[in-house]
């Protein structure tokens, strides 16, 4: 069962913390990276690039001209994909790029995560991560002490002067415990959690 330090905002130890073996000490399993980050990416895309089928197009509601007698190919309507401003054959329409992971392979996928940031003890546990006042200097002053490029910090619930602190810093991310994501976790190279988001975690992905 891994065990981490825990420490307040000022880089001073104040304990430590036995982790769940089940969430936190798992089998690294990498080839589900790429399943579930795919997943995440696919549900981001906004598939919203769409053209007029025929159908779709306005006007055509008589014969543009009489069957016979003009030498010219007889047409039914001004709506047919060869006419001028008509509509489009086989074009973009709007779809949702999503697929289904089952919900065991996130899960899996996400220990796993969580799991290589512990490995390479880059998983930090904070006692609280409070801020008095939303000031982005406070949070940087955090992170200059734990000297973490970048950050991944993981909230039991949402602060609005964490979050808000944070948000104009580059390489930083602050999530609720419910947010937590294979992406995210990948992405960031320090990953960080108040003792009760560790707690929220383990409720939730643990065996």
């Amino acid at each position: 069962m891994p065990t981490v330090e825990i420490y307040n905002t000022a880089h001073e130890s104040v304990g430590s913390l036995e982790l769940d073996d089940s969430v936190f000490g798992a089998e690294v399993k990498e080839h589900l990276f790429y399943t579930v980050v795919r997943q995440q990416m696919a549900a981001r895309r906004s598939g919203n690039h769409k053209v007029k089928s025929r159908s779709e197009v306005s006007g055509g509601g008589r014969k543009p001209f009489k069957q016979k007698g003009t030498g010219r190919a007889r047409q039914g309507t001004t709506r047919a994909a060869q006419m001028r401003g008509g509509g489009i054959v086989h074009g973009p329409t709007t779809r949702d790029h999503g697929h289904k992971v089952p919900k065991k392979v996130r899960r899996a996928a996400m220990r796993s995560a969580l799991s290589r940031r512990v490995e390479e003890s880059k998983f930090t546990v904070f006692d609280a991560f409070e801020l008095s006042e939303i000031k982005t200097k406070a949070f940087k002053s955090v992170m200059s002490s734990f000297e973490f490029g970048d950050l991944l910090l993981i909230l039991s619930d949402k602060d609005e002067n964490v979050i808000k602190s944070a948000r104009n810093i580059p390489g930083v991310t602050v999530i609720p415990v419910d947010g937590l994501n294979v992406y995210d976790i990948l992405k960031h190279q320090n990953v960080a959690a108040t003792k009760a988001a560790v707690a929220g975690i383990a409720s939730r992905l643990g065996a």
